[in-house]
Order: C-alpha cells, then structure tokens, then sequence
C-alpha cells in the first residue's frame, strides 16, 4: 500500500516537477511536522483540493523514498535533534526509488528555527555510499562551524517511505504526506539494538513547508486538533535503536503511532 491509496489525490489537479521547483523550491523554510491518523490526512487533502496541485511523475501521485542517513559513532547528530540544538545538521543520501534518482543532502536547522537544504545530484548506483565527492560537499556546507566532525561521518540507517506531495502554486507552498515509514540500521557503525521502528500503517506524517507565519494546511490541521511536533525519522529511529541513546524525546511514540519490530525485512523500503 502506498499513500496514494489512502489520501484523495484523484481530487487535486496534477503538476509536474519543474512547475513545483519554479513555484515552490523552498531551499530555505520553515517545516512544521505532525503525526495524524490518515483518515484527518485524507479530510486534509480533500479540504485543500481547490488551491493545491498534486506532484505526478510519470503517471503517479505518490513516489518511494529510501534514505540513508550518516551520523558518528556516538551518534551525534542524532543527540543533538534530540537535545533540541538551535544549530543542528544533518546528512543523507536520498534515492527515489521508480525514478532510479539519487540526491546527497545536507540540512541545516538556523538558530531562527529555519531549514536550509543543500542539495547535489549523485549517480544512483552510489546511493547509501559517503565518497571524497560527498565529504567534499559537506565540508563545504558545514565547514568548521558546527560541533560535529564531518570527517568521522559514516552511513549508520536507513529509512524508507511513500510520499505524495502537495503544492499551491500561488501561494509558493507545498505539504508533503509520508506513509509506511519505517527504518532499520544499516550494520555499521553504532552498536544498535535489534529490530526495525516502523510507523503505524493508520498514521501518516504530514510536514508542511513554507514561511514563518503558518499556512492554511497548519490552520486546518489545527482545527483538527493537531499540533506541529519535533519529529524526525532519523533520530526517532536511532534513538530507538541506538545503545546508549537517551530517548526520552522520542519514547512517548511508541504505543501511539511507532512500533518497534525484530521481525521485519532487513532493508526498511525494499
């Protein structure tokens, strides 16, 4: 099952990546996280069909997301989303999985609450790797003025995903709904726990991705009873995983919306 299977998205008119980049690329932007039932996601969507676009790439309005995630031994990016550091960074290397595309990422959370996205395209057989091309770019982005030491990065989890994608085209925002999120240690690095954190199959994250002032998705979702949460994948599924962590930020999800499994596949998107 996709997240096109539970959300309305034959309702939305369709729109193609380069309109959604020239409307709406938001390199620099606030995100706001939520974790909800998908019957309050579909509501969403559905409210919101009259002034967004769903993205469709050939022929689908919904694409499979794996990531690879790097962090140190300790962990350290992840302690740092976790302990809530104003200035705080992240790597991963993304394939989108039907496209046969792969991107290397660095996001970096301003001390304003900003995200900004540094992004090259990467060739998809390197996907999951961290090369002298990689080093290079996060060199470049994070330099020496954050704590942690890029050159003791290694790719330490992976998770995988279906995301549909949202855009108002006028507005210049976009909101993007993940389903069947679930990740899993690639084997190296940290010591890990055994098992896979997998999200509820009825719960999808909803993130929306704009200016500081919130949009009409946040509206509605708060109407709906909902509220932006400090959610990661990465460090939701880490804390969970890694020996040592303390996860206390991310404990409270277990039993409401994230599962921790010993039994499933050894790659979280195959």
């Amino acid at each position: 099952m996709t997240v096109a299977d539970l959300l309305p998205l034959d309702d939305l008119e369709p729109v193609d990546l380069a309109a959604v980049l020239q409307a709406a690329e938001l390199a620099r932007r606030v995100d706001r996280k939520y974790l909800v039932p998908a019957s309050d996601a579909a509501e969403l969507v559905g409210a919101l069909a009259p002034s967004h676009r769903v993205l469709q790439i050939g022929g689908r309005r919904s694409t499979t997301y794996r990531s690879t995630y790097l962090d140190t031994d300790d962990l350290r990016l992840c302690r740092d989303h976790l302990q809530g550091r104003r200035l705080r960074w992240k790597a991963r290397s993304r394939l989108y999985v039907e496209d046969r595309l792969c991107r290397f990422e660095v996001k970096v959370k301003g001390a304003r609450g900003e995200t900004v996205k540094h992004v090259i395209e990467t060739d998809p057989e390197s996907y999951g790797g961290y090369g002298e091309r990689e080093r290079g770019f996060v060199e470049g982005v994070v330099g020496s003025s954050l704590r942690t030491a890029h050159a003791d990065l290694k790719p330490v989890l992976e998770v995988g995903y279906s995301r549909a994608t949202l855009v108002d085209l006028d507005g210049g925002t976009r909101l993007t709904v993940d389903h069947g999120v679930a990740g899993r240690p690639t084997g190296t690095g940290p010591v890990w726990r055994t098992g896979t954190v997998a999200f509820d199959h009825d719960r999808v994250i909803v993130e929306t991705k704009g200016e500081s002032r919130p949009g009409p998705a946040d509206r509605m979702l708060a109407e709906l009873g909902h509220r932006p949460l400090s959610l990661s994948k990465y460090a939701t599924a880490a804390a969970l995983l890694g020996e040592g962590v303390a996860d206390n930020a991310v404990r409270w999800l277990v039993g409401r919306g994230v599962r921790l499994h010993d039994d499933l596949p050894a790659r979280a998107a195959s």
